[in-house]
């Protein structure tokens, strides 16, 4: 069988549940889909903007949206959330008037709670965005994926993968690079198996990174 379904759509109902939660009849499901990307994009350039770390990372891990009939519910989850901290409700309600500008929503309430969460390198969108930044840098991909994998282990992980994509330290023609540590069972669906692919925009070309994490048997 070809690695080529998304781990976490494979294990949706057993150790996955689905980041978004809202119901839509069919003719209004592509609307609501393109409102979550709206919330999701603007989230992400708000931070980008606002609150990046030293090195690089803005350590979001997941977002997740619940929708109701007058309420959109959006739940970030970081690794490092004290960036927001400093002035906590003045940037959650500026947060929350840039989402409602864009998604000009009038007769729907928007609230906006921060997370944090325990072990912030367990989570592969953190990774990525730490793997980006090392790449951009012109740092050696080896290295940048060793540094990563280091991280993990700290985190108390039993296995990763990652895979890199593209024109790798500037040579000429693309190649796939990965390097796997520990365990990754993709076929074993009780697996609790964490997921992401990231785009990282290096100044000679993109790259493609792709996770995998571990983190127990369910």
């Amino acid at each position: 069988m070809g690695q080529k379904i998304n781990p976490l759509g494979f294990r949706l109902g057993t150790t996955q549940s689905h980041h978004s939660i809202w119901f839509a009849q069919p003719k209004n499901y592509s609307e609501g889909l393109q409102e979550d990307q709206k919330i999701r994009d603007c989230i992400k350039n708000y931070i980008q903007k606002n609150m990046k770390l030293s090195s690089g990372v803005e350590g979001i891990a997941r977002i997740e949206i619940q929708k109701r009939i007058d309420l959109i519910q959006v739940i970030i989850y970081m690794g490092f959330p004290k960036l927001l901290i400093e002035g906590r409700t003045r940037r959650i309600e500026e947060l929350e008037m840039n989402v409602q500008k864009e998604l000009n929503c009038v007769n729907r309430k928007l609230n906006i709670a921060i997370t944090r969460i325990t072990n912030p390198y367990q989570h592969p969108n953190i990774l990525a965005e730490f793997i980006a930044e090392q790449l951009k840098n012109r740092v050696s991909f080896r290295k940048a994926i060793k540094k990563a994998i280091e991280l993990t282990d700290e985190a108390d992980t039993k296995g990763i993968q990652v895979q890199i994509a593209g024109r790798i330290d500037g040579k000429e023609i693309a190649r796939v690079e990965w390097i796997r540590e520990g365990r990754v069972p993709l076929q074993t669906i009780r697996a609790k198996i964490d997921y992401c692919s990231y785009t990282a925009r290096t100044i000679y070309g993109v790259l493609g990174i792709k996770i995998w994490i571990f983190r127990e048997e369910g």
